[in-house]
């Protein structure tokens, strides 16, 4: 028996925008079908409110358990389901331990009980020495796995060298599950720390695009030899696309995302002292984060996702505006829609493309493109209600994260999520949490 009807003018459905009941089912789409199609169940009619898939971001720090008083699952989901996310992945650090063992992994999956407010998936990390865990990790049911090049910032998670991942990439190959790589390869010179601490242009310079252009040079070239699903995050380097453009054409498992903040902001306009805007690889020059759109537009960017990475704002430095010890890392979770929506306007986006960055292409990546990320028959029903030519100011006291330190408060955006569904249930009427800890732990 159909649980409910959503109705709609404009329904994001995979063949286009469309007027739409999405009839609902025990947690799954029953169908989509004409608005004067006769049901026997209520309807809740939204009128020109968009009706979107629910947004999944598989890049986000939640840092539970050991490094709650950054973030934590309570409020991480909470601020998810807040802004239309109804599918995290957690990355394998910042929280203590890190997810490089399944006894870690099995510490984390206990840290979620009671406070799973939407549904979460789980990367595992490598680093030095833990090939043996993978196997382990793979049968407990992570996702895929995560890699950096360079120091992660968290002394427990050190970067993988080229023969760590040469060893584990064969492996995740026969699992078909895919390596997520922090693409820099620094070289040790702490000379621009001796200079201004409070010049964004200084921090600029000292994580440069040839430090990108190298690690992913690096990552095609282990895609290739070893055939594993190769994940190249938070792309900033516009100067990587000729070779990854290059590699997809060669037909290997190579994707790519970038982050709403490389698309929003640009380095002319971060003021010196702003160290909310730090961030690695950090925030480009305009003419650099143009040709980033022009590659999400094209599709040899695959889609966006926040690399949502909080921290107390002591560590982001505020009061010194100290660019040279802050912590490097974006919040901006509760409003990854909004900001790529606003971004998107003067390029005459579409709810579909959006749809397509934030929910679909992410489903695929994660393993989930069969039930997720799609308004279509049989599929999960996780979805939002968009209203997309509403406006508002990013205040403090509605962001729902932990701490509230984000470059995006105070800026206008466009979009309002007002009603989130996660699994077929309401969780969430802005500004009103409706029913929480419905969210599910997602395994492979």
């Amino acid at each position: 028996m159909l649980h409910q009807a959503l109705k709609s003018r404009r329904v994001v459905t995979p063949d286009g925008v469309r007027p739409a009941l999405v009839l609902l089912q025990a947690g799954r789409i029953a169908d989509v079908v004409p608005t004067d199609t006769a049901v026997d169940c209520p309807v809740v009619d939204f009128g020109d409110h968009a009706i979107l898939p629910g947004v999944i971001d598989p890049h986000v720090h939640i840092n539970e358990p050991g490094r709650t008083d950054w973030e934590g699952f309570d409020t991480a989901t909470r601020a998810a389901i807040a802004g239309g996310l109804t599918t995290l992945v957690d990355m394998p650090l910042n929280s203590a331990p890190v997810t490089t063992s399944v006894a870690n992994f099995r510490q984390k999956l206990a840290a979620t009980e009671g406070q799973m407010h939407t549904n979460c998936g789980f990367w595992g990390g490598i680093v030095p020495g833990n090939a043996a865990d993978v196997e382990g990790l793979v049968e407990a049911g992570v996702l895929g796995f995560k890699a950096f090049l360079t120091h992660s910032g968290i002394d427990d998670f050190p970067n993988a060298s080229e023969a760590d991942l040469r060893q584990v990439m064969p492996l995740l190959a026969r699992h078909g599950l895919p390596l997520l790589v922090h693409c820099e390869l620094s070289q040790d010179d702490d000379a621009w720390k001796q200079r201004d601490k409070r010049s964004y242009p200084n921090y600029l310079a000292s994580r440069p695009k040839a430090w990108e252009d190298a690690a992913v040079a690096l990552m095609i070239r282990l895609c290739r030899d070893t055939g594993c699903r190769t994940h190249i995050v938070h792309l900033s380097s516009a100067d990587s696309l000729a070779q990854i453009a290059a590699a997809k054409a060669e037909g290997l498992p190579l994707t790519v995302e970038t982050g709403q903040h490389y698309l929003f902001f640009n380095a002319e306009d971060i003021p010196d002292g702003q160290t909310q805007f730090k961030c690695a690889p950090p925030i480009r020059e305009r003419r650099n984060n143009e040709q980033l759109w022009q590659a999400l537009e094209s599709g040899l960017i695959d889609f966006v996702a926040t690399d949502h990475s909080p921290a107390p704002p002591d560590l982001k430095q505020l009061d010194s505006g100290d660019f040279t010890t802050a912590w490097g890392g974006i919040a901006s979770l509760q409003l990854a829609l909004p900001v790529l929506w606003t971004a998107a306007q003067p390029r005459g986006t579409s709810l579909l493309e959006l749809a397509k960055w934030l929910s679909t292409n992410p489903a695929r990546l994660i393993g989930m493109a069969h039930r997720k990320g799609q308004i279509a028959k049989g599929y999960d029903a996780d979805l939002l209600v968009l209203d997309p030519e509403k406006a508002f100011i990013v205040q403090a006291e509605a962001v729902h994260h932990k701490h509230k330190v984000s470059p995006y408060l105070g800026w206008e955006l466009r979009g309002v999520v007002e009603q989130t569904f996660l699994n077929g249930v309401q969780v969430y009427a802005n500004p009103q949490f409706t029913h929480l800890n419905q969210g599910q732990i997602l395994t492979r």
